[in-house]
């Protein structure tokens, strides 16, 4: 399983330390220089890296004017490719455009799975697989999935996905050599839950808990830390506690057995 834990600015050169590979936001590419340097100099290095549409940021996916413009210019491994939250047809209508556009052929597209309940979301799978899509991924903050849990909070949030993906192998909807990443997460503890093999995964869980003072334990967490990305993506080095985010790092890999 690999990972990427998203940092704040000031983090980005120490995030090579614990990251698998970089996770790319392309608003973030045009809003800041020195993010922007960090990942074509990651690039020249050889480092993964994995973009996606900045959905989650900003509400909506980021222009395809300039999504297609940094495919070009970064060149990243793999692309998320613009989804509609919780809608489905939508989604699939963009997934069904971005198959058409001339990409460079070595960049994997992927797709995320959005939908209102269950059943849509196994259409939506099924339906990117149809389309050709090699990899695709799970949200960690869909509604329907405390309704599959039966549970609320980030507690059913983090089951629900879980239940979903099981669900899906369990019926054959997800095949045993199928490619599965996933977006995010509600709790850390989430991915050790996981029988059938997920290729990547990307949270900024453990940043934004050191950022918030929130220590693990053995199993993780009860409560999602309340700091995003958004609100501290220009926090200043001395604002961290170094020794509790090293600390968090390597207790999500202890807890999730990686």
């Amino acid at each position: 399983m690999k990972i990427s834990h998203e940092v704040p600015l000031c983090l980005l050169e120490k995030s090579l330390e614990f990251n698998n590979y970089q996770y790319a936001l392309p608003h973030l590419l045009d809003q800041n220089k020195e993010y922007r340097d960090f990942f074509l100099k990651a690039k020249k290095d050889g480092v993964y890296i994995i973009m996606d549409n900045s959905l989650h940021e900003l509400g909506e996916a980021y222009t395809q004017e300039r999504l297609l413009y940094w495919l070009d210019e970064l060149h990243p491994n793999e692309f998320f490719v613009p989804d509609v939250w919780e809608d489905m047809n939508a989604s699939i209508e963009n997934a069904k455009a971005w198959k058409e556009l001339e990409l460079p052929k070595d960049i994997l597209l992927s797709a995320v799975i959005q939908a209102k309940n269950i059943d849509e979301a196994k259409n939506c799978y099924q339906e990117y697989k149809r389309l050709g899509y090699e990899k695709i991924a799970f949200s960690y903050g869909n509604s329907y999935y405390n309704g599959i849990s039966n549970c609320e909070g980030a507690l059913g949030k983090a089951l629900g996905r879980r239940d979903t993906i099981a669900h899906m192998v369990d019926t054959e909807i997800i095949k045993t050599r199928d490619r599965i990443h996933l977006l995010g997460c509600a709790l850390p503890q989430e991915f050790g839950w996981y029988h059938f093999p997920i290729e990547s995964i990307d949270t900024s869980n453990p940043i934004m808990a050191a950022i918030d003072e929130w220590r693990y334990d053995e199993k993780g967490l009860r409560l999602k830390p309340t700091t995003n990305m958004n609100g501290c993506f220009n926090i200043q080095p001395w604002a961290i506690d170094m020794e509790l985010l090293e600390y968090n790092t390597k207790m999500f890999k202890t807890i999730n057995r990686l």
